[in-house]
């Protein structure tokens, strides 16, 4: 597999991101259903944001090697969330992980009216192998 990052600018780099990311010779695709903070047994947590994200991300790194991927090769990475200010508060949580795996992802970022039950930010992601 081949990833090449396509970035006419430079400004996203700081924002850890790129505009757009090219795959050729891929040998599959994973589509990742939005993951949030729910616990194996299916429960909605009714945590903090900062909670809630980290177990999102936990949620969504586990899928992601169950399914025998890695995460450096997520492309696409949209969040949902559901109060800007308290996504942005936290959004450190989100940097530090995209970081520790050297993932470069086109990314969506939207504030939406309301999640499932209790939820507060949900993150859905395209892997390539």
């Amino acid at each position: 597999m081949e990833k090449r990052a396509i970035n006419p600018w430079n400004w996203q780099d700081q924002r850890n991101y790129v505009q757009a990311v090219e795959v050729k010779a891929a040998n599959g695709t994973l589509y990742c259903s939005g993951q949030t903070a729910i616990d194996a047994d299916g429960k909605s947590s009714d945590a903090d944001m900062a909670t809630q994200l980290t177990q999102a991300i936990a949620n969504l790194e586990q899928l992601i090697t169950s399914a025998d991927y890695d995460c450096k090769n997520i492309v696409r990475l949209n969040v949902y969330h559901t109060n800007i200010d308290e996504f942005f508060n936290n959004f450190q949580i989100l940097q530090d992980w995209v970081v520790k795996h050297g993932i470069k992802q086109a990314t969506t970022v939207m504030e939406v009216k309301s999640l499932f039950e209790t939820l507060k930010v949900e993150l859905e992601a395209t892997v390539v192998k």
